[in-house]
């Protein structure tokens, strides 16, 4: 349960607790910018149950939901670039660039883009 889901890549082989959700595989920089995007917070706050204290069930069965485009190698390092340097200091509009990598990978339009806007879950 979290109101809150920082999600970080990391490719120096870090261990971590039993709080934490560790995915592998291909394109995981890609996989890190999507899910913390403000795509998937929207989807997050549609598709994840809502329970008290204004935390939200992180679990499988709601992540399987969401659809996650496939991309390529090259498309990952573009994201990855993006990932290092927003993990080195976080700001708004460096998340507001990767939301926009994002929103173009998706095709979505204007108006899509503005329903979405910019989502910050704290």
């Amino acid at each position: 349960m979290t109101k809150y889901m920082p999600f970080v890549y990391d490719d120096n082989a870090y261990c971590t607790n039993q709080k934490c959700f560790i995915i592998t595989g291909q394109t995981i920089a890609y996989l890190t910018a999507f899910f913390n995007s403000s795509l998937f917070k929207f989807c997050f706050r549609e598709s994840f149950p809502e329970l008290q204290g204004g935390t939200r069930e992180m679990s499988k069965i709601f992540f399987d939901k969401i659809s996650v485009i496939t991309v390529t190698e090259e498309i990952d390092t573009q994201f990855k670039s993006a990932v290092d340097d927003i993990q080195k200091a976080y700001t708004k509009s460096k998340a507001m660039a990767i939301d926009a990598m994002i929103f173009d990978l998706y095709n979505l339009s204007e108006k899509e883009r503005q329903t979405i806007g910019f989502v910050e879950i704290e």
